[in-house]
């Protein structure tokens, strides 16, 4: 059975990262820097399944649980933000005024 080396998942897990740090920080709009976000955190839950692999208690997998719980979160954060922009009109991200 051929198995995936790790590095392999690094490599795949820095373009995820790459592509979410660069969405944070060349967009201006709220919906795609939560996005970005997001992404880094699915570049973190790659990492701790490649390292939770020769794990025996599992403790990658633990991590990866937390950060899905935090992926639910920001994504509640989103709908309140979509609802409020709905609401009222525009957001401003630059100004931190809504």
């Amino acid at each position: 059975m051929n198995e995936i080396s790790v590095n392999a998942f690094w490599l795949v897990s820095a373009f995820i990262f790459s592509i979410g740090l660069g969405i944070i920080l060349l967009k201006r709009n709220t919906l795609f820097i939560l996005m970005g976000i997001e992404l880094i955190l699915a570049a973190a839950n790659l990492n701790f399944a490649a390292f939770n692999r020769g794990d025996q208690e599992q403790q990658g997998l633990i991590f990866s649980l937390f950060i899905l719980v935090i992926g639910v979160c920001e994504i509640s954060i989103a709908l309140a933000i979509i609802i409020m922009v709905y609401r009222n009109g525009k957001l401003k991200v630059e100004s931190g005024k809504v």
